[in-house]
């Protein structure tokens, strides 16, 4: 575990802060950034992936955390040294009831810092597919305002081939589907975990596809008719997450309030 001191956050600020993890130079906060500021938070990015800093507690004047995607995996620490400092991280937010939302491996971290196992899925995602929530994630504040194209049928953009095969004991199992069953979890009353990326747009996805990547490798789906796929969605994509992420920053604003 890193010594390094956190990054400097002006704790007298008016607008609340979220700190971002950056785990991989190929997803920033995209548009859960723009989303967040939209509703007057600031976000901070840590780009671990250049050898910035993460702290292994939440800083001072921090109100919530934003751990972001990845080719790596939860447990990958030889490649990505600072992953025992964000997990650590993650643990002190939901000891602390700090608001959190891991997308992709931040949702896996999120997992696997609380006493879950991140394991290779019997199934990799690539592209749009659809999640349906539980009957607890229908009555959740947050992720009960994600918003279906027909029934209970909610598109999210894909692209993964670990997922959880042990939720925390405790968490609360929000979304699912027969591909992957822990697609959205909460642990506490702030900390949230999504196994997919509202995150991105079409041309983000896009810029991702490599032939050698192994989950790409080992979907067998053509990485144009994916892209394609994604770029389509665009519109029902936004419109389904970004109330999501509205009703999240609502938490980041209420703790900012106690704070």
């Amino acid at each position: 575990m890193s010594n390094a001191a956190p990054p400097s956050i002006d704790p007298a600020g008016t607008s609340p802060v979220v700190l971002a993890v950056q785990n991989d130079p190929t997803d920033p906060p995209l548009l859960m950034g723009e989303w967040l500021a939209e509703d007057g938070i600031t976000v901070q990015v840590v780009r671990a992936f250049l050898g910035e800093a993460v702290p292994s507690v939440v800083p001072s004047g921090v109100n919530g955390l934003l751990p972001l995607g990845g080719a790596i995996g939860a447990d990958d620490d030889e490649l990505a040294p600072w992953l025992d400092d964000e997990r650590a991280l993650l643990a002190d937010a939901v000891t602390r009831g700090i608001p959190v939302l891991g997308l992709c491996l931040g949702g896996q971290l999120l997992a696997a810092a609380n006493g879950g196992r991140v394991e290779l899925g019997p199934n990799t995602e690539i592209g749009v597919v659809q999640v349906q929530r539980t009957v607890e994630g229908l009555r959740d504040p947050v992720i009960s305002q994600a918003v279906p194209i027909a029934g209970n049928d909610i598109p999210a953009a894909q692209w993964h081939q670990d997922h959880i095969a042990e939720l925390p004991d405790g968490a609360v199992l929000l979304m699912s589907n027969a591909a992957c069953r822990v697609q959205a979890f909460r642990i506490g009353d702030t900390a949230y975990g999504l196994q997919l990326h509202p995150e991105i747009d079409g041309e983000t996805f896009t810029s991702w596809i490599d032939p050698a990547d192994p989950a790409l490798e080992r979907s067998g789906k053509d990485p144009r008719v994916a892209a394609a796929e994604v770029t389509a969605a665009e519109d029902d994509l936004i419109a389904a997450w970004r109330p999501v992420a509205r009703a999240w920053a609502d938490l980041v604003w209420e703790h900012a309030k106690d704070a």
